[in-house]
């Protein structure tokens, strides 16, 4: 019976993904495609928070995004299919999203993704494209100032430790001098589908971590910039292991802000 209620809510919700993408390219076309943010921030997040709850996967959220004038590189961990809908449901002020090219594939997240202009990236064993990938992101969040989301990781996590953190991020932050934000997803070993579609009801917390300063980054200092952001989520992953707590320190060279409420 379990399996036949797993089933039957994994078609019920990508017919619900599937019904809120038409919905959103009728509004698209009704607004001319010129609203991205209005899909984005309004309808995307409104379909992440109701993913979740068919789901029965509910959220809360410590500290909160930046400001939409602070253009904002955000980073995280990547442990579960549900990241991308908490991502969506947090929306994030004048955000855009980098995701996999493999999901293009899939009607619905195709056209949302294409409505709110994600970013869709290639495999590394394509390291020029993703150079090119890079490049034209680069370009068009310089122009913008749009902050943007990318997972160091690339893929999902599912050893239950932090993942090898991808360079991308770092160097799009060091090129724009714009400030890391770390998000940190707690999700209970007992709810995360990992990489499946079958999520167990329970809650979850996200902590938005302070803001990390790029400003005297260099591309020189890229792999220790890189490996030093890592280091914060593994003692942020280890500590809520242990004490289910945030650790005191949160900053990437000394401590300096305590835990978010």
């Amino acid at each position: 019976m379990s399996r036949l209620v797993t089933q039957l809510r994994m078609v019920g919700t990508f017919l619900f993904i599937t019904a809120g993408a038409l919905v959103m390219l009728a509004v698209a076309v009704l607004t001319l495609f010129s609203a991205r943010r209005f899909y984005s921030e309004v309808i995307g997040a409104w379909l992440g928070r109701m993913t979740l709850r068919i789901w029965g996967v509910r959220y809360r959220v410590h500290g909160r995004p930046q400001p939409e004038s602070i253009q904002t590189v955000y980073v995280s961990n990547h442990s579960s299919t549900l990241d991308v809908f908490l991502l969506i449901g947090l929306g994030l002020p004048r955000t855009r999203f980098f995701l996999s090219g493999f999901l293009r594939k899939v009607p619905p997240i195709g056209i949302v993704g294409s409505l709110i202009r994600i970013f869709w990236t290639v495999p590394q064993e394509f390291p020029e494209r993703r150079r090119e990938i890079f490049k034209r992101a680069d370009r068009i969040l310089r122009e913008t100032g749009d902050s943007v989301y990318l997972s160091p990781e690339g893929m999902r996590v599912t050893t239950g430790d932090i993942g090898h953190f991808n360079k991308g991020s770092f160097h799009l932050a060091t090129s724009l001098r714009a400030q890391i934000v770390p998000i940190y997803f707690s999700i209970p070993r007992d709810i995360d589908p990992g990489r499946g579609y079958d999520p167990k009801p329970g809650m979850i917390d996200l902590y938005c971590l302070p803001p990390i300063d790029t400003r005297d980054w260099t591309l020189a200092d890229l792999e220790k910039n890189r490996d030093a952001v890592r280091s914060l989520f593994v003692r942020v992953h280890d500590a809520m292991r242990t004490t289910g707590c945030l650790p005191d320190a949160l900053g990437i060279e000394a401590p300096r802000v305590g835990v978010l409420a």
